[in-house]
């Protein structure tokens, strides 16, 4: 199992339409396979920040989404929306708690 998080610099004022996007996307992910769970995060000081988080059973898993149709149709509309390319870094997991 590997997680990745993508940070994103967003701008100004493309905030709104950025999120809807990228929940279309993060919804078509489940869909796909080797896909575990995502996260969509905005910082609490910052506006135009978001961090995707996304684990998968493999980074292959996480190459082959990137092919898929899904995720190609949200790419053009979202990179459009940002003020710069994403930021990609890979993460082994440790640790996992949850409450019961």
């Amino acid at each position: 199992m590997r997680t990745i998080v993508t940070t994103v610099t967003l701008r100004e004022g493309a905030e709104r339409e950025w999120d809807e996007v990228m929940r279309e996307r993060l919804q078509a992910a489940r869909d796909q396979p080797g896909w575990l769970e995502g996260h969509l995060l905005a910082p609490v000081d910052t506006r135009t920040t978001r961090l995707i988080v996304g684990t998968w059973e493999t980074v292959a898993d996480w190459e082959a989404w990137h092919s898929a149709e899904a995720f190609a149709e949200t790419r053009t509309r979202l990179e459009g929306l940002e003020l710069r390319p994403s930021e990609h870094r890979w993460h082994e997991e440790l640790l996992e708690l949850h409450r019961v």
